[in-house]
């Protein structure tokens, strides 16, 4: 039996690398999906898979920075589907530079992607989920939010606000039965971190216990139990998918 049959799943980012993962997991466990990103072309390869998965999959164009554009795309979802029984806060950006060169648009970029678009959709998402007394939010941070990194001190800034935002929702939320938890990847092998130097990863593989670089899925999985019934009693948690780099 499929975990998540009869779910509704709205997961942002959900074009490609980790997002695209996320939605194709929760759709072969059962879950329609509404798929947000930026551009709603770019999605369309992600609804092909979950179609031909049997499952249903619409598409929205947002800025999940954008708080009208937020609240009027998650009011088309439910009244599309009907309900919004999960939400991924996915969507995500980086904009590296040491601190000193970083300018003022390079940190409103970032925190406002990351973390503000979070925000927008867990505030859009809680007024239905409280009135059908049900729901569960699972937000992509990043194990930088919990360690630091040089370079990325907007980025580390965002996700230790995702990792903070939701330990408070989880607490905000719990008495109408709404769980809200969060995963922080580690090197993960997506078209962000191909970015990167070789010299960079190859200090990032050393530093990692099981000697390899992630997986998209490795992630996908994580959520899928956070976003299913077997984690019924996990809310307010943070779990690294990192391959020991991060172990407290």
């Amino acid at each position: 039996m499929a975990h998540l049959a009869g779910k509704m799943a709205l997961v942002t980012g959900a074009a490609r690398g980790i997002g695209q993962a996320i939605a194709v997991k929760l759709a072969d466990e059962g879950a329609d999906i509404a798929l947000c990103d930026l551009q709603k072309e770019w999605l369309a390869e992600t609804a092909a898979i979950i179609t031909g998965l049997g499952r249903r999959a619409e598409c929205y164009a947002v800025d999940v920075s954008s708080a009208s554009g937020v609240q009027s795309t998650v009011q088309q979802i439910e009244k599309d589907f009907g309900k919004i029984d999960i939400l991924i806060n996915n969507a995500g950006i980086t904009r590296d530079t040491v601190l000193i060169r970083m300018s003022e648009q390079d940190w409103d970029q970032v925190l406002d992607v990351n973390l503000k678009g979070t925000f927008l959709f867990t505030k859009a998402v809680s007024r239905p989920m409280m009135k059908q007394r049900s729901g569960t939010i699972v937000s992509v941070a990043s194990i930088i939010g919990l360690i630091g990194n040089a370079g990325q001190c907007n980025y580390a800034a965002s996700k230790a606000g995702v990792i903070a935002l939701t330990k408070s929702v989880a607490k905000e939320l719990a008495s109408r039965n709404i769980r809200a938890n969060a995963v922080a990847p580690g090197f993960i092998q997506t078209k962000m971190t191909e970015k990167l130097s070789e010299d960079v990863r190859a200090k990032m593989l050393e530093a990692i216990p099981l000697a390899r670089f992630g997986d998209p899925a490795d992630v996908a999985n994580v959520v899928l139990f956070l976003a299913s019934d077997a984690s019924a009693y996990v809310t307010g948690q943070v779990i690294s998918v990192c391959g020991g780099m991060v172990t407290s």
